[in-house]
């Protein structure tokens, strides 16, 4: 590892001089809204509650962009993403008055806030799907997609829905099938009618007019199917995505006519083009893991479709030095210049991190997704090392678990825990009437709990983003993987202007002894190192599952 550090690759090193976007230096986090905070005490969270974290987000842990879980009206079905009115709070989140002061109070503290923009589909207690479905001649008919059983009464075709089984809805008042992409409660809309365009882009406006700072769009590569609506063909072997929680039907076939339609870029710049028409707004994307060349496709060919769309095949990249260091050198190289991705290692339908990697890991996991190129987003409760809590069926709430062989989302979603008191802080209300039951470990496992433990996991990930913040490096700077490293050991370096950071994560349970390529200090280390800034000769040990940022030298000072 002691070539020399320059960069191989076609990206130029980023000068710093431009003032870059504010998504680009900001660091993001996913709040799930009935899981966070309750304000008005009836056991689930909501606006207020949110409002009265903002201290938390913005000054204890440094955060600078929060990204709601839709609050919008709904049956609350599959928890908010089942909307019956795009333009109105649900009552059980608020209203449209706290939804201002929310917005009010995060740009007093400098904290963008983004909605949750679910285009897909609606609630099936949507006026305009109340409408769809009373007649064959209704005028908003087609504002849905309909067809006739074939002839021995079957669905139109074989597709199959997340939620499980056929993504088609017999309506026997009319004699049709409705197409849904997720529960049978969840039409899909056809965004192929100019009417349902208008409609939706409409509803970007209302929210932008109220003072939002963007959109996550909802499962964006998803708004456009096969218009000949052709069989999807059958897997020889179901697969099962080990890395998301779906229906086991999912796997049962490749879903290449019911999403990912080459016609949905053209509705992404439909949609694009009305954020454009506000200053200083952004669009993150939500899209399906995917090859890194199709995943580059979404910004656009002349980068006017999403700004940030989702880099989902991280999260589904093992947890492995070679395969990650692959992966993220595609990445890098798939990136059009200029253009910058949003970075995620869980969300709401994803086993929590620490699940799925343990302890130890969760720490170098926190130093990967804040030194890599990209925006980060952290999933509420993942700054504390929260793990999926098992929920008893009969407090379940997501329908998508309820359905036979579904499998529930709940376990990742439990409430946020704040300190060691009733509910952990979380509500007032009496523990059977919270949204979800609080996690076993909450007693020890929150928030007043870490911030009182210099080593714990969140008093890390508040270093790292100050880190972040402080270093051109880390917030804009170019990305390049060292070779010469051990087997079980990730290293790479950012570089911007004069500064230049050295990264290196051990994903193993021993400790690796990692060669340098020059002088540098240690910055930060996820373990307790003793003396900081200590400065190693030719090589660095690292322990089991530690990670650490190294300043290398001739690259002090933040290079802005």
């Amino acid at each position: 590892m002691n070539e020399p550090s320059v960069r191989t690759q076609g990206r130029p090193e980023p000068a710093v001089a431009e003032v870059a976007p504010w998504w680009r230096t900001a660091v993001f986090y996913e709040n799930h809204m009935a899981s966070f905070r309750d304000g008005d005490g009836d056991g689930i969270g909501d606006l207020k509650g949110l409002t009265e974290a903002l201290d938390y987000l913005a000054g204890t842990l440094g955060v600078s962009a929060v990204w709601l879980s839709p609050c919008f009206r709904s049956p609350l079905l599959d928890q908010g993403f089942d909307i019956s009115d795009f333009c109105d709070i649900e009552p059980v989140f608020g209203t449209m008055a706290d939804f201002d002061r929310l917005v009010a109070e995060a740009h007093r503290r400098g904290v963008r806030i983004l909605a949750d923009y679910v285009p897909n589909h609606t609630s099936d207690q949507h006026p305009w799907f109340v409408e769809s479905r009373s007649s064959r001649d209704n005028p908003k008919r087609d504002w849905y997609v309909w067809r006739d059983p074939e002839p021995d009464g079957s669905p139109p075709n074989n597709w199959i829905s997340e939620a499980g089984g056929s993504t088609w809805e017999f309506d026997p008042r009319t004699g049709q099938y409705y197409l849904h992409s997720h529960l049978r409660q969840q039409p899909d809309l056809n965004w192929r009618n100019a009417e349902v365009v208008e409609a939706m882009l409409d509803v970007l406006r209302f929210w932008l007019d109220r003072g939002v700072d963007g959109f996550r769009i909802d499962v964006a590569h998803m708004l456009m199917k096969d218009p000949e609506l052709r069989d999807n063909p059958v897997q020889p072997v179901a697969e099962r995505n080990v890395y998301d929680v779906q229906h086991d039907d999912f796997g049962s076939q490749k879903h290449i006519h019911d999403r990912l339609h080459p016609d949905v870029h053209g509705v992404l710049r439909a949609i694009r083009a009305v954020v454009d028409e506000y200053p200083d707004r952004v669009l993150v994307g939500e899209i399906e893991a995917m090859g890194w060349s199709d995943w580059a496709g979404f910004f656009g060919a002349d980068q006017d479709e999403i700004h940030m769309p989702f880099a989902f095949r991280l999260i589904e990249t093992s947890w492995r030095a070679a395969d990650l260091a692959r992966e993220l050198d595609d990445l890098d190289a798939a990136t059009p210049d200029d253009a910058w991705p949003i970075l995620a290692l869980g969300n709401h339908d994803r086993p929590r991190l620490a699940t799925r990697l343990g302890r130890d890991q969760v720490r170098v996991a926190a130093m990967l997704l804040l030194t890599l190129r990209g925006t980060p987003i952290i999933f509420y409760g993942d700054e504390l090392g929260m793990c999926d809590q098992d929920v008893p069926r009969e407090r379940q709430r997501d329908t998508f678990g309820l359905t036979a062989g579904g499998r529930s989302r709940d376990p990742i979603r439990t409430p946020m825990p704040w300190n060691d008191g009733p509910n952990a802080g979380f509500s007032t209300a009496p523990a059977q009437d919270l949204w979800l039951p609080v996690s076993a470990e909450a007693a020890t496992l929150n928030v007043a709990a870490q911030l009182a433990d210099p080593g714990s996991l969140l008093c890390l990930y508040r270093s790292l983003i100050a880190l972040r913040r402080d270093s051109a490096a880390l917030r804009e700077g170019g990305y390049r993987g060292l070779p010469g490293a051990p087997e079980g050991c990730l290293a790479y370096e950012r570089r911007a202007g004069s500064d230049h950071k050295i990264v290196m994560l051990n994903l193993t349970d021993r400790p690796l002894r990692v060669p340098l390529p020059g002088p540098a200090t240690v910055v930060l280390s996820t373990a307790d190192r003793g003396r900081a800034g200590a400065r190693p000769a030719d090589a660095l040990v690292l322990a089991a599952a530690e990670g650490v940022v190294l300043d290398a030298d001739g690259g002090e000072g933040d290079g802005a």
